[in-house]
């Protein structure tokens, strides 16, 4: 199991110094994500300071940006990393699609199939005429494009982000990896990730396996549980994530949570996880509870990426969780 890390920083400076370190501390990956940040600007400029390291989006928003413009940006950061470059998608749900991005979210797991799908077909013959693809959700025709000049690659992985068994079912058939939720537990990972992966794999090897922890590391253990549940209260104010945590018998702390978040109490919102609740959802105490965590995905998953939290928190105990996580880490393994 490889360790791979999500960057933060209040500035793209800081965020890209956190890369540069985390490539020197041996880390597989620097994921990114699309909230308060785009994925691939920060890419482009980890590209351009890093020369060994795996570089995705963990995940990019599928539906924001035409398939067109989505394979052509995978393509321009694969060469700028040379070769280094993953392409991850996931759908997101209805409400951030169409209510913050103001896009169409349709039927997701359709849609997000016809996106990969042309973006596959653009990747693999943009220097050719014409490309044609109709799907019931996006569909392209491309003609007179003429990419002068061959791609670098013929392929670039691309990954997908789910959490239903629909859209997991789908990544099994269609992606080369699968990336978690920020929260996920080895627990969900065995119930109901990995069967789904399988379904849709069928006789094929099911996709790589990237886990997201969300990590804090503090010889105070109630401090690091408490910055950590932030980020636990915020997923749990997502009806559509509602399952997820009754299936890990937190469905009425989820749903006081909810209530909470219309009235804007956050603090309340916090209040209402548990110590327990962060202990399965997260990763957070000190080095050695942390080390044990971290253990209980081996054999499960091929990658987990370790980030700090960023949701209900101060940007100085982000900074704080982020050196906590790259303090701990040498040559790629717990130090």
């Amino acid at each position: 199991m490889k360790l791979s890390f999500g960057p933060w920083g209040e500035t793209l400076h800081e965020f890209v110094e956190a890369g540069i370190d985390a490539e020197k501390k041996g880390f597989e990956t620097l994921w990114t994500s699309e909230l308060h940040r785009t994925p691939f600007v920060p890419l482009t400029a980890l590209a351009t300071k890093t020369s060994t390291i795996k570089l995705g989006s963990g995940v990019a928003l599928a539906f924001l940006r035409s398939p067109l413009t989505l394979a052509l940006t995978a393509m321009d950061l694969n060469e700028i990393s040379n070769g280094r470059f993953i392409l991850g998608l996931g759908s997101g749900v209805k409400n951030l699609n169409e209510y913050w991005h103001d896009v169409r979210f349709g039927k997701p797991v359709k849609h997000i199939q016809d996106v990969i799908n042309i973006c596959r077909m653009v990747i693999k013959e943009s220097h050719l005429n014409p490309i044609k693809y109709e799907g019931s959700e996006k569909s392209i025709s491309l003609v007179g494009f003429d990419r002068p000049f061959t791609p670098k690659e013929a392929s670039i992985p691309i990954y997908m982000g789910s959490v239903g068994p629909f859209m997991t079912r789908k990544c099994g058939e269609i992606a080369d990896g699968w990336i978690s939720h920020e929260l996920c537990s080895p627990q969900y990972l065995k119930s109901n990730i990995i069967p789904k992966l399988q379904e849709g794999a069928s006789d094929k090897k099911i996709p790589k396996i990237v886990v997201s922890g969300l990590t804090v590391v503090d010889e105070d253990e109630k401090k690091a549980k408490r910055i950590a549940a932030g980020t636990v209260a915020f997923y749990a104010s997502v009806k559509t994530y509602d399952e997820f945590f009754s299936t890990h018998g937190f469905g009425q702390e989820a749903s006081r949570i909810r209530e909470l978040f219309k009235n804007n109490d956050i603090k309340g919102m916090i209040e209402n996880v548990p110590d327990e609740m962060v202990d399965v959802f997260a990763i957070a105490g000190n080095k050695e509870f942390v080390t044990e965590s971290i253990k209980r995905y081996e054999n499960i998953v091929d990658e987990i990426k370790l980030t700090p939290p960023t949701h209900f928190v101060t940007e100085e105990e982000t900074r704080f969780a982020q050196k906590s996580i790259l303090s701990i880490v040498n040559e790629g393994g717990i130090n």
